[in-house]
């Protein structure tokens, strides 16, 4: 899940949220390595999970002058005003299933950490999760990875137990984390608080 995130002298950031498309998979994957130094994901990895269609939901940060108010443009690599992948400052991944949710993954370059990107994908990932009938959502997470721990403490996520030699190669453990329920009045309320409390700027792309 989200690496630790560290503080920053200038943590405003103006995003954009768009879902995420084949033609960001070479930049996210290449992203990977220095996102999660242990066990990155692969190209083929991101590839099978876009080709899962409605059971997913993929997002991709997009920072600087192609997240200004009037610059969204075309969502079509090389298209007028298109989103440059060189933007990219960080992801995240859903799957839902009946009236469940679960994140797959999400992650910040380490220079764009400490600024709210991890925070505006979770509740994004979740607001979306609640728009399709999920009433809960759980994830994974390292057991040391403190930072994204108390994130998802204050998304409302709550261990529910272990998986020893989850993360592979590695064999890092992880806690199993879930939050229900995500498709209340107070819930919505919850994320809009966290939204109003983060610095600079998102837009979500449709």
């Amino acid at each position: 899940m989200i690496p630790g995130a560290g503080p920053s002298a200038d943590r405003e950031v103006d995003l954009v949220l768009v879902p995420m498309r084949w033609w960001h998979i070479e930049t996210v994957a290449a992203l990977e390595p220095s996102v999660f130094a242990a066990d990155p994901w692969s190209a083929e990895l991101f590839w099978s999970e876009l080709a899962q269609g409605v059971q997913r939901r993929y997002l991709t940060a997009l920072a600087g002058p192609s997240a200004q108010p009037g610059s969204v443009g075309s969502d079509e690599p090389g298209g007028p005003g298109t989103w440059d992948v060189a933007s990219i400052v960080g992801y995240g991944g859903l799957a839902v299933a009946d009236d469940g949710a679960y994140i797959q993954t999400v992650g910040v370059v380490p220079a764009m950490r400490g600024r709210g990107i991890g925070a505006r994908l979770m509740i994004a990932l979740l607001r979306h999760a609640r728009t399709v009938g999920a009433r809960s959502c759980g994830l994974e997470v390292r057991t040391d990875n403190h930072a994204a721990r108390a994130l998802y403490a204050r998304l409302g996520f709550v261990d529910i137990g272990m998986r020893r030699g989850y993360y592979q190669p590695s064999g890092g453990d992880a806690y199993v984390m879930r939050v229900r329920p995500i498709d209340t009045v107070g819930y919505a309320t919850l994320l809009d608080g966290m939204e109003r409390d983060l610095p600079g700027r998102v837009r979500l792309a449709p």
